[in-house]
């Protein structure tokens, strides 16, 4: 645990040493955060050691015998590093996660749904079920639009 306080600038090197991330693959917590990064966290933060939110942590008790057994905190890429990469893909099923996806596709950037940051990625690309998209109000454009890609633009080309 010495070593704790300098864990993320020692992470951000290797990254840097490794070339960067090609490909950033997230989820999303049902209250918009992407990695840990909890709501209000800083859109341009680095990797680094975060308390994680009761909402979060009760999420994630099912992973845990008991609550009391989730950890409090936790080593982040920062949103600023997630931003970094070259391609972000976000996935997201179940209806537990259709606020969330709504905040962060529909919604204005901010810092209350970081994910929502992902609106401003060159090349961010969200995959989701009916059920997390059932909030989405433009959802029969997307599928227009998904429907319509040409050859180069599908991420299977």
């Amino acid at each position: 645990m010495d070593d704790l306080p300098t864990a993320g600038d020692r992470y951000e090197a290797a990254i840097k040493a490794a070339g960067g991330v090609d490909v950033q693959i997230l989820g999303i917590g049902a209250n918009g955060h992407i990695g840990f990064n909890e709501p209000i966290s800083s859109l341009t933060s680095r990797t680094r050691v975060k308390t994680l939110a009761p909402r979060t942590r009760s999420d994630n008790a099912r992973f845990f015998d008991s609550i009391d057994d989730v950890p409090a905190h936790c080593i982040t890429q920062g949103i600023g590093t997630i931003m970094d990469a070259r391609n972000i893909v976000l996935v997201a099923t179940g209806v537990q996660k259709s606020s969330a996806i709504a905040a962060i596709v529909e919604g204005p950037v901010t810092s209350m749904f970081p994910g929502s940051i992902l609106q401003m990625h060159q090349h961010a690309t969200v995959i989701v079920d009916e059920a997390a998209a059932e909030l989405l109000t433009m959802a029969v454009y997307y599928k227009q639009v998904n429907d319509t890609l040409l050859d180069w633009q599908r991420l299977d080309a």
